[in-house]
């Protein structure tokens, strides 16, 4: 019986009983005999209810049961998580000690006004108390102070003191800049090498055995690999750890720096690890502790949208500077923009890729006495292949130019007048430093 059905047919038993208690106290039986009766009305009720209720029991007991679950002792976390919580742990432990904040200082200069009180703030009586400059303005102090001005991250990368960060860190050539390691010791940081087409530079300091970062390979990252972010948040915050994924590969973006310089940067990292304002120039690492990436930007209004330069592009850079001293960068010498299936509906072009030299202004598509004009390429040609290699929105041509090397030969495939394609060799130079674009 099911449980609504013994409280309904309870209720029912109940209401009978009332009814024949009423009538009995009308009919005026003797209390003694009323007594009897009632009792003998409820010990039926009582074994009827006994009754009733066992054979719930009964059924209950018989439900059959697919699974049979125990609550165990103690709940145990699978091995897989923990050896992942243990992972970024590791990872984090091998880098942080090579992570340092770099402040920059400057001399700035103060004016200070001179101090003074109206005439006519104190009773004529009372003036003569008072020297006569004393109610006069004075001519501005001007001194100068030294103040902080910004501050970002950087990592060592040897026991001797070579640091590599970001060149909007260390960009303004009057500041003097500071390396502050996590143990407290501070050192006067010198500017090695500032690379003039992308956003990074190498420092060093002046120290012997100091803890140092590995650098991993970046061409073997893949989208929704782990990643950690490490660097000084807000030039506060020494070493913040923050972990996301890889969420983008070969990014290309418009970036620019508090002294409002602007960069274009390509075939950059993307990932959701958050990259605060004083993080750039700090290692993004795997969790085998290796340095992918340095953190060099974020979407500003986005939330969790940052980016790092591969650090492939780095390590290139590094070993540019033990051979000669300095950073050359491959050059070209014509300003083009990436061909789109849109542009080319638009301007009836055959091909919806490739890179088209155009000018902007006063600056023409081919740069004079360039590697490009002596090899004969003409402003609304398209440069379709650099060394068998396509180039395309996602990989440009300046991210294929800087994978080359100075006075190396390539061979490009042009499409001339939207109709012929051609090959034409150029052996690339070396960017001039005035060159900006």
């Amino acid at each position: 019986m099911k449980k609504f059905d013994i409280i309904f047919f309870m209720k029912r038993i109940y209401f009978i009983l009332g009814i024949l208690i009423f009538f009995l106290l009308i009919l005026n039986v003797n209390a003694a005999t009323l007594d009897n009766q009632i009792q003998g009305i409820l010990n039926i009720l009582k074994n009827l209810f006994q009754t009733s209720t066992q054979v719930q029991q009964n059924q209950i007991q018989n439900i059959p049961t697919s699974t049979s679950f125990q609550v165990p002792n103690s709940f145990q976390i699978p091995n897989i998580v923990l050896d992942f919580e243990r992972a970024k742990i590791e990872a984090v432990k091998k880098v942080a000690p090579a992570v340092v904040s770099i402040v920059a200082t400057k001399d700035i200069e103060i004016i200070q006004r001179g101090f003074f009180i109206p005439p006519d703030l104190i009773p004529p009586e009372f003036q003569e108390f008072f020297p006569r400059e004393f109610f006069y303005e004075q001519q501005p102090q001007k001194k100068t102070e030294k103040r902080k001005i910004s501050s970002g991250s950087g990592f060592i990368i040897s026991e001797d003191g070579l640091i590599l960060t970001n060149k909007h860190v260390v960009s303004d050539d009057n500041a003097e800049y500071t390396v502050f390691l996590n143990d407290g010791r501070k050192f006067k940081a010198k500017i090695l090498a500032k690379h003039p087409a992308d956003d990074l530079a190498v420092v060093k300091i002046d120290a012997k055995n100091l803890p140092y970062a590995i650098l991993g390979d970046s061409n073997k990252l893949e989208l929704g690999q782990t990643v950690i972010a490490i660097g000084n948040a807000l030039g506060e915050f020494q070493n913040t750890v923050s972990v996301g994924v890889v969420s983008g590969l070969r990014r290309n973006i418009t970036a620019s720096d508090n002294y409002g310089n602007i960069e274009q940067l390509e075939s950059l990292i993307q990932t959701d690890a958050a990259i605060n304002y004083g993080n750039s120039g700090g290692p993004l690492i795997n969790l085998k502790g290796e340095v992918i990436g340095i953190n060099t930007a974020i979407v500003s209004g986005a939330q969790n949208i940052g980016f790092a330069i591969p650090i492939e592009r780095a390590i290139k850079m590094l070993e540019k500077v033990k051979k000669t001293g300095k950073i050359q960068v491959p050059f070209l010498g014509i300003r083009y923009i990436i061909l789109t299936e849109e542009i080319a509906k638009i301007r009836g072009f055959k091909v919806d890729y490739g890179a088209l030299i155009e000018g902007s202004g006063s600056i023409p598509g081919v740069v004079p006495d360039s590697p490009a004009s002596k090899a004969g390429l003409r402003e609304g040609d398209i440069i379709l292949e650099i060394d068998g290699e396509k180039i395309t929105k996602d990989n440009t041509l300046a991210s294929i130019i800087l994978n080359k090397e100075v006075g190396q030969k390539v061979k490009l495939k042009v499409l001339r007048n939207n109709e012929k394609e051609i090959y034409i060799d150029v052996i690339l130079g070396e960017r001039p430093e005035e060159i900006k674009y």
